[in-house]
């Protein structure tokens, strides 16, 4: 069972996140590389939720090739190209999260390989076997 920890001495999270989890010995770990908003047929959508979903999505779909979910991430690390898009994120982010409400970093960023990419997601799992 992961342990969550939002001490009294730090302000509480703004979001759906906790500030930290502990990890107990023995969980099998997964990295994620940042998942971007392209489709299969190499098409981008042109807003930010859509794009995310298709994050989450392929997120969803590395987590189940390893035997985990969304219950298993510790860790998600959100980039998004404008501070106008964040409440679009975390519209979608909150929609995929789990209990426990892993850590969470969002980044603004000055753009990614291409131009038409709008958020990149990346998450750490951890799941107690």
């Amino acid at each position: 069972m992961k342990k969550v920890f939002n001490p009294p001495s730090v302000r509480r999270p703004f979001g759906n996140y906790n500030h930290g989890l502990l990890v107990p010995p023995g969980a099998s770990l997964l990295v994620t590389s940042g998942q971007l908003g392209i489709g299969l047929d190499d098409r981008i959508p042109a807003d930010v939720t859509a794009q995310a979903e298709m994050c989450f999505e392929a997120i969803k779909a590395i987590l189940d090739d390893a035997g985990m979910s969304f219950a298993d991430v510790i860790r998600i690390s959100g980039f998004v190209t404008t501070r106008e898009d964040f409440p679009a994120y975390m519209a979608v982010r909150d929609r995929y999260i789990l209990d426990p409400k892993p850590v969470s970093t969002l980044l603004i960023v000055g753009g990614f390989t291409r131009a038409e990419f709008l958020v990149e997601v990346e998450v750490t799992a951890a799941k107690v076997m």
